[in-house]
C-alpha cells in the first residue's frame, strides 16, 4: 500500500474517531498488531468509510446498531463518540438504541443504553 493510501485512510480514521483514539491505537501498534492494524486501515477506514453510497451520519447509526446488537461494548463506547463526530444528535443515539431493542432485545438495548450514557455524561452535548 502507498503511503498516499495510508495517510488516506489514517485521515478519515482521524475524522470519524478523533486524534486521540488514533494515537493511542498507533502507539499500541506492536509487530503482532501492525498486520490487522493494516488490515483495519484498508478495509475499514479505506474500502468502507470512504464509499460514497451512505454519509457518516448513516454509516454512524448502522455500525452503533450493529454493535450494540453483537455487544460489543468498548467499540460502542467509542462509536457513540464518532456518531457526534459524525454529525448525530443523542436524540438519534437514543433512537437508534430504541430499534436496536425491538429487533435484538431489550437486554441487549438496555445494556447499550448504560454504555452510551456513561460515553454521553462525560461530554459536553449541549
Amino acid at each position: 500500500m502507498t503511503p498516499l493510501l495510508v495517510e488516506h485512510f489514517t485521515s478519515v480514521r482521524r475524522q470519524v474517531l478523533g486524534d486521540a483514539h488514533v494515537d493511542r491505537a498507533q502507539a499500541a501498534t506492536t509487530p503482532f498488531t501492525a498486520d490487522f492494524q493494516d488490515f483495519i486501515g484498508r478495509y475499514a477506514w479505506g474500502d468502507i468509510w470512504t464509499r460514497p453510497g451512505l454519509d457518516r451520519r448513516t454509516r454512524s447509526a448502522i455500525t452503533l446498531a450493529m454493535l450494540a446488537t453483537l455487544q460489543h461494548e468498548d467499540e460502542l463506547a467509542m462509536h457513540v463518540r464518532a456518531a457526534l463526530r459524525n454529525g448525530l444528535t443523542v436524540e438519534e443515539i437514543k433512537e437508534v438504541l430504541l430499534q436496536v431493542a425491538v429487533y435484538a432485545g431489550v437486554p441487549t438495548a438496555n445494556r447499550a443504553f448504560r454504555i452510551a450514557d456513561q460515553v454521553l455524561s462525560t461530554l459536553d452535548t449541549s
